[in-house]
């Protein structure tokens, strides 16, 4: 393995970082500012500073963005492909290093940090495909001598939020397919995992001045609250999209709604695994273990529920125990390590506030439960037996806490699926035709992503991406999620020497 101070130094992370940057350079003035600390979760030390963007700061990187798309709108979506199509190459070049560093920041395993950065490559060959696919439409006038046509336009600046748990995957979700639309990108990364994006930043930095532009893509690191909502509340960004909690989203919704905005929302889950009489156990457990305690349940899409029919429940519970015990947590980055640490302190007190409020309201804890006493921020995989309606059960934790509970038929088991307040991802595991297609037709599961015999995690860059309910409604990355980075415009061509009106209207004739 490549020494951490050697990945550092290939990304261009330094002991103390600019958090600012449009291509054009970084944020200067570091001197006099409150470093952010970059915190190691495996060892709570911290890896580098971060010197924050300031007001001005953002004022300077706004203002060349919103520049850069009166020029970016105008190049051809092919060649506006082609930058991402060189961005991709050059993740392809600091995979390795990229995977490591998302796993030293962020705690994944390094096999999950090598495969968000995989997933970004991924998500770059999808986009340059895209952008000679940007189709309209033609529609049949009701009048003679006329044309109807739909086209997309560029929308403008997007400003583009993430969180913590995938720090470089749903940026790119968001800015490769913007980019190809014309758009250009302002990115807030989280205060938890600010090397993360500046290192992805030096890359696109590169890129950029290599093709001769900038602003295309712009980093805008801060922590304070007050620079985020002035961020959200600007009229010159059309679009916010915005990754984390209900809570903030509501307020990202409600502030980017008073100026008439639009939003593209990914929001909590609280995601369930329905396991029928007829299911194949071994596949339902090796995709609940991953599913539940994969990033240490820190992803939107974790498996948290565990809905198993009543006469599978013994056998599934007892070899799914098993499983827990064999999972090796330490230092995400040795071999064979499956779970690395939670996020930071607060994620460990919100994993033993939940199992405490479980048990008092009758939780039996069938595995695990603990923190860990080492260094880091530590906890072990735990599987609760649980009721669907306790208030507990109903909220997302992140953390790799699965609540089990049974049923006795489908119909009852797709009613505790659905009722949550979160609508994101869902999977059924069955032989069954008929009950699998009961759980996918409009009766069935009501969340954005619905699986047969897959788990609840690990989606596909090729789908749309996202959910409903208080998951918010958004879709990034594949299928036609492109549209939401683009502007329809309806064009009606009279090509005749008459002026007729619609509906048949006559004017003063």
């Amino acid at each position: 393995m490549i020494p951490i101070q050697t990945v550092l130094r290939d990304l261009g992370i330094q002991a103390v970082n600019a958090g600012g940057s449009t291509g054009s350079g970084w944020s200067s003035s570091l001197s006099g500012r409150t470093l952010m600390q970059s915190i190691n979760p495996t060892t709570g030390e911290s890896i580098a500073a971060v010197a924050p963007c300031s007001r001005e700061d953002y004022e300077r990187i706004a203002t060349e963005s919103v520049e850069a798309f009166a020029t970016w709108r105008l190049v051809p979506a092919p060649k506006r492909g082609e930058l991402v199509r060189l961005i991709g190459q050059a993740l392809r070049e600091k995979k390795d290093q990229l995977g490591t560093l998302v796993s030293l920041e962020v705690g994944k395993i390094k096999a999950e940090g090598d495969g968000e950065v995989q997933e970004m490559i991924d998500m770059a060959d999808f986009a340059v495909g895209q952008a000679r696919m940007l189709y309209g439409a033609t529609m049949q006038s009701e009048r003679p001598a006329h044309r109807m046509a739909e086209q997309w336009h560029p929308l403008g600046p997007v400003g583009v939020i993430t969180a913590f748990n995938f720090p470089v995957a749903v940026w790119s979700w968001n800015a490769f397919v913007a980019a190809i639309a014309g758009d250009t990108v302002i990115w807030k990364p989280s205060p938890k995992a600010p090397l993360c994006a500046i290192a992805v930043q030096h890359i696109c930095n590169r890129v950029m001045q290599q093709q001769g532009c900038q602003g295309i893509f712009s980093l805008f690191v801060s922590e304070q609250t007050d620079l985020a909502e002035h961020m959200v509340r600007d009229r010159r960004l059309p679009l916010i999209s915005f990754t984390g909690s209900v809570p903030v989203g509501r307020r990202v919704a409600s502030a980017v709604g008073e100026r008439l905005g639009r939003t593209l929302l990914e929001l909590s889950g609280n995601n369930a695994v329905i396991v029928d009489d007829t299911a194949d156990l071994d596949m339902a457990i090796r995709a609940v273990l991953f599913g539940a305690v994969g990033t240490a349940g820190q992803r939107c899409t974790t498996t948290r529920r565990l809905i198993v029919h009543e006469s599978r429940y013994d056998q599934l519970l007892g070899k799914l125990v098993k499983a827990y015990s064999q999972v090796h947590i330490g230092n995400p980055l040795e071999p064979n390590v499956l779970m690395g640490p939670l996020i930071d302190r607060h994620a460990v007190e919100g994993y033993r506030a939940a199992l405490d409020e479980v048990q008092k309201e009758g939780g039996q804890i069938l595995c695990g439960g603990h923190v860990l006493n080492r260094p880091g921020f530590f906890v072990e995989p735990t599987i609760v037996r649980a009721q669907n309606t306790w208030p507990v059960v109903q909220r997302e934790t992140f953390a790799p806490i699965l609540y089990v509970m049974t049923f006795q038929t489908l119909d009852e088991a797709i009613a505790m699926q659905n009722d949550v307040p979160q609508g994101l991802s869902s999977a059924m595991f069955s032989n069954d035709v008929r009950r699998t297609g009961q759980f996918l037709s409009a009766a069935g599961s009501d969340c954005g992503i619905a699986n047969i015999n897959i788990g609840t995690s690990g989606a596909e860059i090729g789908g749309a991406f996202g959910g409903e309910k208080e998951t918010g409604g958004g879709r990034e990355a594949g299928s036609d999620a492109w549209k939401a980075y683009m502007r329809r415009q309806t064009n009606t061509i009279n090509w005749g020497t008459e002026l007729p009106l619609a509906q048949g209207i006559r004017f003063g004739e």
